[in-house]
């Protein structure tokens, strides 16, 4: 099973409530574990500015002024990018699929800073983070639902509605989840 790029959604029972109803973006998928960032959780109050302020990164008049997401509580001092595939940094981008890409290094927040960089960006602190045969043991124990990702429900849907947005592109209805795990 390829996880990269796709959209875990968490069941309604998730157990740990930093997770509850969340909708994670997988960055990188292997048989060493999974990275991924929570998408529709933003923090409050901090936007894309004040981290440029805190980080001493100067601001055209024209940056964007974003929210800030929490991205998961692994290294929640550190940032990360998901953006879309058309820009590359020229330290270090991740390669997610054809889609998606994710950059951690300064220079895309000094280039959002001034008003260049990617067309669609998710700026996140902190990152999900799994061992290896953690998460297939989760999504076994139905934690989470699986769904293909797409630059309109990442980038484009608001926050609140992500997570009954990714449902749906499953066929499924909030109301009728259960999070009782059943063997046919």
């Amino acid at each position: 099973m390829d996880l990269n790029g796709k959209l875990l959604i968490a069941m309604p029972d998730m157990g740990d409530p930093r997770f509850a109803y969340s909708v994670i973006f997988l960055c990188a998928y292997s048989a060493e574990g999974a990275m991924g960032l929570v998408i529709n959780k933003p923090t409050q109050d901090l936007r894309l500015s004040n981290l440029l302020e805190q980080l001493e990164i100067s601001q055209s008049t024209d940056a964007r002024n974003m929210a800030v997401h929490f991205g998961g509580p692994v290294e929640h001092g550190r940032g990360f990018v998901l953006h879309d595939h058309g820009y590359h940094s020229t330290i270090s981008t991740l390669e997610v699929n054809e889609d998606f890409a994710m950059t951690a290094t300064l220079d895309i927040l000094e280039d959002l800073s001034q008003g260049r960089g990617p067309a669609h960006v998710l700026v996140a602190l902190g990152y999900a983070g799994w061992g290896p045969g953690q998460l297939e043991a989760e999504i076994a124990q139905n934690g989470w639902l699986i769904c293909d990702a797409d630059a309109e429900l990442v980038f484009d849907t608001a926050d609140a509605l992500k997570w009954e947005a990714a449902l749906k592109k499953l066929g499924i209805s909030a109301l009728t989840l259960s999070g009782d795990a059943g063997r046919a």
